[in-house]
This record gives structure tokens, C-alpha cells and sequence, in this order.
């Protein structure tokens, strides 16, 4: 049976990846009473990794849509953090989005936007959630956004 939260990725036209491995020595998640705090998910997508620099060779729309990436795999880990059934999550806590950019690259708000504007449209309300978005000179394989997130779940 499709829960509310499948019916919503579904309505979107949204696929969940499979939730990726941890590629060093740490954890996908870890779960500290109702917080889950997902390890940071690097941009990729069905063609591989989403590499790049803003402000040099990728465009914001691109960033965008790496960041979109990045929050499909959030919610992947999500997922398989909570056994399956998301709609165990109460409330997307926090995300902190990387952005692989120039030194004079300000748009990191709006890169991240696109992993925010993602968990909205999935979760609604509970979607909502404090935020930061860091500029960084370079990110693990040169990808082009890396988002880390805490969540609150039943």
C-alpha cells in the first residue's frame, strides 16, 4: 500500500535513489533519540556524479538541480532510517548545503534552495527547516553541492 509520502514523491514524478553507501569510514546515519542525522549526500544523478564549480563552469540552474539531487538522497538515507515508512518523520530539523564555488560566487542561498524547495514539496510544513549554505573551494570528486540534514521522526 502507498503511504501519503510515496503518493506525494509519485505526484511530483520523483524517484528515490537507492540509499547510497558510505564511500569512507562513517555511517549513513545515525539516530540519537527522535533526531536522525544523515551524513552528507553528495550530488549525483542518474548519469553519475554531478561535478563542476559554480561561478566558473556550472550555472546556478545547475546548482539547483545538483542540490535537488543531494535532497533525493537525503531522503533516501531517510528512508532507510526509518524501516521504510516516512511517514514517520515529524519534521525536517535542518539542512546544511556545500556549494563548490568560486571566491566571488554569492549565490549559495539560492543553490541550497533547490535541496529546501525539494523537502517542501515532499513534506509540506514538516518540510520546513532552519538552514545554512556554505561556499567551499572544492568538495569530495570535485562534485558541485553536498547537503547534510538532521530530521525529527516518530
Amino acid at each position: 500500500m502507498t503511504n501519503a509520502i510515496e503518493q506525494r514523491l509519485s505526484e511530483l514524478g520523483l524517484t528515490l535513489p537507492d540509499a547510497p553507501a558510505p564511500a569512507a569510514n562513517y555511517v549513513p546515519f545515525v539516530q540519537s533519540g527522535a533526531l536522525v542525522f544523515v551524513s552528507g549526500q553528495i550530488s549525483s544523478g542518474p548519469d553519475g556524479l554531478i561535478c563542476g564549480k559554480l561561478g566558473a563552469d556550472l550555472s546556478l540552474d545547475d546548482g539547483v538541480g545538483a542540490a535537488r539531487a543531494c535532497a533525493l538522497a537525503l531522503i533516501a538515507q531517510l528512508r532507510a532510517a526509518c524501516g521504510g515508512d516516512l511517514t514517520r518523520l515529524r519534521r525536517v530539523v535542518k539542512l546544511t548545503g556545500f556549494v563548490n564555488c568560486t571566491p566571488d560566487f554569492t549565490d549559495q542561498p539560492k543553490v541550497v534552495n533547490g535541496a529546501s524547495d525539494l523537502m517542501v514539496a515532499v513534506f509540506g510544513e514538516a518540510g520546513r527547516h532552519a538552514r545554512a549554505a556554505v561556499g567551499a573551494p572544492s568538495l569530495p570528486l570535485g562534485v558541485a553541492v553536498e547537503v547534510e540534514g538532521v530530521f525529527e521522526i516518530s
